[in-house]
Order: structure tokens, then C-alpha cells, then sequence
């Protein structure tokens, strides 16, 4: 299949480099870095640590209370600037 795509300099930076490496015609390292990049699981997740924070201090079930318990702190903190 023939298509016109529009490589950032960046990209084109990137498969001229690896023409130059192995080579390669650009038809070539294109189709491959598509190829590798749909195929997927070049990343890994990283696995990121977790922490016992305690009991929540508001019942997180009720996001209106939450929400309103957030918004009163902020307007003491307000108040408490103005001082």
C-alpha cells in the first residue's frame, strides 16, 4: 500500500539515523518501527509503591460532603490570611 505521511523532525531525525545504522532503505525502517510500535509491549508498567494512609477523615463515600468539607477548609484558610 503507497501513502504519504509527514514525518516531526524529530521522527525524521530518528529513521534517517537508523537508515544510516543498519543501512536500511527508509520503506524498510519505517515498516518495522510501525510494525514494533502496534504490536505493543515495549513498555512495562512500573511498578509504583503503595502506603497505608490510615482511615479516611471523611467518609469518602459522600463526594457532596467531601467536596463541601474541602471548600469550608479552604475558605478558613482564606479568613486566616486576611488576619
Amino acid at each position: 500500500m503507497r501513502s504519504t505521511i509527514t514525518l516531526e523532525p524529530d521522527v525524521r531525525t530518528l529513521v534517517e539515523r537508523r537508515m544510516r545504522e543498519r543501512g536500511e532503505s527508509f520503506k524498510t525502517v519505517v515498516n518495522e518501527a510501525l510494525r514494533a510500535g502496534l504490536r505493543g509491549g515495549g513498555r512495562r508498567e512500573t511498578p509504583m509503591p503503595t502506603f497505608d494512609m490510615g482511615e479516611p477523615m471523611v467518609d469518602l463515600d459522600k463526594a457532596l460532603a467531601l467536596a463541601g468539607a474541602m471548600e469550608d477548609e479552604e475558605l478558613v484558610r482564606r479568613l486566616q490570611l486576611r488576619r
